[in-house]
């Protein structure tokens, strides 16, 4: 330990046609190389030369790739592809001595791979001396080393220790640096004043639409009935009517509750540290025990719901609350743990383990919807502010851009302007093998999220209203949770941007983008939901009712 070495030999390797054919097909697919030293996961550091925030600064690739392509220019001025491994691997540890305890930390773990061509006189035997390796580094004269079948490849390393002034506690700082976080900035103030603007604008015109509208109606009620009532009042009677389909609307409000709980615990957790790096795969399992934890909000919601549209079969929203969404989530999971397997990947996870791990979840969130779903339904619910008519009244004849479609596709856009920075940032470092640390900002996001979602929501839903068009409730849901299609486009979008050719690579990332466009859905349109509903209920208590 703490010795530094020069060109050390690892192995030397003499390729068949099968194992050049596999390297050249990793290469090609740009697969990565990862390794892990005191918890620290290997980094590429890669100059920025256009950085906004530092010319000359560096942003760290998580790994290192297998090799890299290239064309050589033959006789008749054509290319000829050929493929380079990396066979030398030049790494740099950093640590910090702590003077106090009179030891010293390992703070950094850094790699600069090349392809070199190593040489040697005479046979090979263990202790050959490569002519390639000098004293302070190897030498690149020979050229790089290409895969070609039944030719010898040498793998070699350096190491080198370097003392440097982080400390250990902050060790995780280098990995975690956002970049372009000015960009992020800007775009959060951007965002919140947008939001501010809009808050005020339709929080302005509301209050002047509803107080002209309710004195109006208060107005009517003491002239004589010879005028005909138009808008908002005049559907009193079906307003709170229960919609088609309640019971699955039920289902993904208490679907949505559960999302929504578990995002922004994660959140919260996250700004205060308890989410770090260090814990490899906490942050998989925190989401999983907060999931199941918040099955009892779900339960809850659904069946009070259900309760709210005269409904008694809460044991069976409990069951439908418990199991749909995980189903369709482990279903595509399921796929795509069969890809991996197919393709003998290492991050591929045993059915048996799976299956037992899904029941285990499964056993503990029902009991937990049941429990909630119980004390849901016992609660009693809030008294309409207007009683309903037995017989549903005609919608007149909507105008073009008053259609429910029409309206639902407009309504998702801005809740996906609120998220599309973010977006792309988190898409942008998955895709550069980079580690992003964003709690702060996606929480920013989050509450600007939570109040574009209620604010588009409401403002639609008042439209509709004083259309006299009393189907709200799927509305309500729909509109907000239809900025999850946006972001669905633009991951499409995104993906035509990059270099993915083969099949299975398609289908898990196309498979991962299904998974988070449901949820993001499923929670959204709960959130719109909530504030149509709380909307309704307010206006409707406000003006007097016959």
């Amino acid at each position: 330990m703490w010795e530094p070495e020069t060109c050390k030999v690892l192995c030397r390797l003499i390729i068949d046609a099968k194992s050049a054919k596999e390297i050249k097909e990793k290469i090609y697919y740009q697969y990565r190389v990862n390794m892990i030293l005191d918890d620290l996961p290997l980094v590429f550091p890669t100059r920025l030369v256009d950085n906004e925030d530092s010319p000359n600064s560096y942003h760290l690739e998580l790994g290192f790739p297998v090799g890299l392509r290239g064309w050589y220019a033959t006789v008749n001025i054509t290319e000829e592809e050929v493929y380079f491994i990396y066979n030398h691997l030049a790494f740099t540890v950093n640590y910090h001595r702590d003077l106090e305890m009179d030891s010293a930390r390992i703070v950094g773990f850094e790699v600069k791979p090349f392809s070199i061509k190593h040489g040697y006189k005479g046979k090979w035997y263990e202790n050959t001396r490569l002519i390639t390796c000098g004293k302070e580094r190897a030498s690149y004269l020979e050229g790089p080393q290409e895969v070609e079948e039944e030719k010898e490849i040498i793998f070699t390393y350096d190491v080198q220790f370097q003392e440097i002034h982080v400390k250990w506690s902050s060790r995780w700082d280098a990995y975690l640096l956002t970049r372009h976080r000015k960009t992020q900035w800007l775009s959060i103030i951007s965002s919140l004043t947008i939001v501010l603007l809009l808050s005020g604008g339709v929080a302005m015109l509301m209050r002047r639409a509803l107080y002209c509208d309710i004195a109006k109606y208060d107005e009517l009620e003491s002239e004589e009935e010879g005028v005909e009532k138009t808008g908002w009042k005049l559907i009193h009677g079906d307003v709170f009517r229960p919609p088609s389909n309640s019971d699955l609307l039920c289902v993904y409000v208490g679907s949505g509750v559960q999302i929504f709980g578990t995002v922004l615990a994660i959140l919260i957790h996250g700004i205060f540290g308890i989410l770090s790096p260090p814990n490899r795969g906490f942050l998989v399992t925190a989401v999983l025990i907060v999931w199941v934890l918040m099955g009892l909000f779900a339960g809850y919601a659904s069946s009070h719901v259900h309760k709210m549209f005269k409904g008694t079969r809460w044991k069976i929203i409990a069951l439908e609350t418990a199991f749909m969404s995980p189903v369709i989530v482990f279903a595509i999971v399921l796929v795509l743990n069969y890809l991996l397997w197919s393709q003998n990947s290492s991050r591929a996870v045993p059915f048996g383990k799976m299956f037992g791990l899904a029941f285990m979840l499964l056993g503990i969130s029902v009991s937990l919807v049941f429990v909630g779903s119980f004390f849901g339904f016992k609660k009693p619910v809030m008294e309409d502010p207007v009683k309903t008519c037995s017989i549903p009244r005609q919608i007149p004849k909507r105008a073009w851009y008053m259609n429910p479609v029409f309206s639902i596709l407009i309504g998702g856009i801005l809740p996906f302007g609120a998220v599309f920075n973010e977006l792309f940032f988190i898409l942008a470092s998955i895709c550069l093998n980079q580690l992003i640390y964003i709690y702060g900002f996606l929480f920013l996001v989050f509450v600007i999220l939570l109040i574009v979602c209620s604010e588009i929501t409401i403002v639609f839903c008042y439209f509709h209203l004083c259309r006299e068009d009393w189907q709200w409730w799927w509305r309500s849901y729909l509109t907000s949770g239809s900025s999850a299609l946006y972001i669905f486009l633009y991951s499409t979008y995104f993906f035509m941007l990059l270099d993915i050719t083969g099949p299975v690579s398609v289908m898990i990332y196309f498979g991962y983008v299904l998974i988070a466009t449901y949820a993001f859905f499923v929670m959204t349109g709960t959130i719109g939901f909530y504030a149509c509903f709380w909307f309704t209920r307010l206006i409707y208590s406000s003006v007097k009712i016959d």
